[in-house]
């Protein structure tokens, strides 16, 4: 798969699509290229979890959930934030993540105009993606995996009203399941939560539950 360069507010920021194969269209070199609105179920950018700690668009959950979207229709952008990877900048802790998330919701919209936006992301990834996509008013839908709850301010996301779907480990160290439960209670409509057994923080051992969690939580979904 080839990587992609976005221009970010802070410099290159390194990226790869996933496009599902019914979408793309093949000229008569047989190369393929940007795939057809219409065909799409959505577009969807995926954030990832915090670069001080590893993470980057190859986090397992984060490969593996845009595989399944991918596989439900969905085209989807995994970019590495400022600084992770080959993206230029430091990171931020937040406000530069965000305006990079931004860049990859301009860079969806351009390249599939009139498709559904939808924002993803795991973890800090989450926070990022979702708070942008809560704001966003091209963003139709928001899937969160592993909130931190404790950690960062929630708030714009628990009252959204657009589609929220949520997918969490039972024994994550760093959210208390029963925080996450708490959290969905008193998060606006239409919301899904879906808590995978036996998993932590990082779904170690369970990634590819999160991918058919994935499937089943969008793979019916219609706007």
């Amino acid at each position: 798969m080839p990587t992609l360069e976005l221009t970010g507010p802070g410099g290159r920021l390194e990226a790869l699509l996933d496009e599902p194969l019914d979408s793309r269209a093949v000229d008569a070199d047989g190369l393929v290229h940007a795939g057809h609105a219409g065909a799409l179920r959505a577009a969807v950018v995926f954030a990832h979890p915090h670069t001080g700690y590893g993470g980057t668009m190859h986090t397992k959950v984060v490969y593996q959930a845009a595989k399944a979207m991918s596989r439900v229709g969905c085209a989807v952008l995994r970019f590495n934030f400022r600084g992770a990877g080959s993206s230029a900048g430091e990171f931020s802790g937040g406000p530069g993540e965000k305006e990079d998330f931004q860049a990859a919701l301009d860079f969806m919209g351009q390249r599939y105009p009139g498709a559904r936006l939808w924002a993803a992301g795991m973890s800090f990834g989450a926070w990022v993606g979702l708070t942008i996509g809560a704001g966003d008013p091209r963003v139709s839908s928001l899937i969160g995996i592993a909130l931190p709850i404790a950690g960062y301010d929630f708030e714009a996301i628990r009252v959204s009203p657009k589609p929220k779907f949520f997918i969490h480990g039972e024994f994550d160290e760093l959210c208390p399941l029963k925080d996450m439960r708490a959290f969905y209670a008193r998060a606006a409509e239409p919301k899904e939560l879906v808590v995978i057994d036996g998993a932590d923080h990082l779904f170690d051992g369970r990634v590819t539950e999160v991918a058919e969690a994935v499937e089943d939580l969008l793979g019916d979904w219609s706007e």
